[in-house]
């Protein structure tokens, strides 16, 4: 199983919104951060944001920010945003399968033995664990302590 792109720059979009916090996060600085376009992490936003994982401000001085604490955004949360299937065989598709072993199939036991795994994991790990497990990541992504005059610094989203 391979994650896309989509989610891939979700995840460090939200990992750049937690290492930014009390301050709002602009695209065109994630951007930059991340060597990606624009325009793609507006397209990623839109999902994040109906599902309450960022709120954006608009205005002059507007920007991103998390939806609730790092803490209780885990990578689950992300990916079933993000993904559109988790099909690993055809047999998990929707539709007609062609399978006559497709109610009795021990690889389809398997396989979603195998997923169901795969999500307990991303459940155990939060926004948080990732950018607390990466001191330097402020450094690595241009997130200095110096924050620049023009980024009003915030309130912490309510719970």
């Amino acid at each position: 199983m391979r994650l896309t792109k989509q989610t891939n720059y979700a995840v460090r979009m939200l990992m750049y919104c937690a290492a930014n916090e009390g301050h709002l996060s602009r695209i065109p600085e994630i951007a930059k951060a991340y060597g990606v376009s624009e325009l793609f992490l507006f397209k990623i936003l839109q999902p994040l944001t109906k599902a309450g994982l960022v709120e954006t401000v608009r205005g002059r001085n507007g920007g991103v920010r998390l939806g609730k604490p790092a803490a209780d955004i885990s990578l689950f949360d992300v990916v079933k945003v993000t993904e559109d299937s988790f099909a690993m065989a055809e047999c998990f598709e929707d539709g007609a399968v062609e399978c006559p072993l497709v109610d009795s199939c021990g690889l389809n036991s398997a396989l979603r033995k195998a997923l169901n795994a795969f999500f307990d994991v991303l459940t155990e790990y939060s926004i948080d664990d990732l950018v607390k497990a990466r001191p330097q990541i402020n450094f690595l992504l241009g997130l200095t302590g110096d924050q620049d005059y023009r980024r009003p610094a915030i309130s912490a989203p309510a719970a």
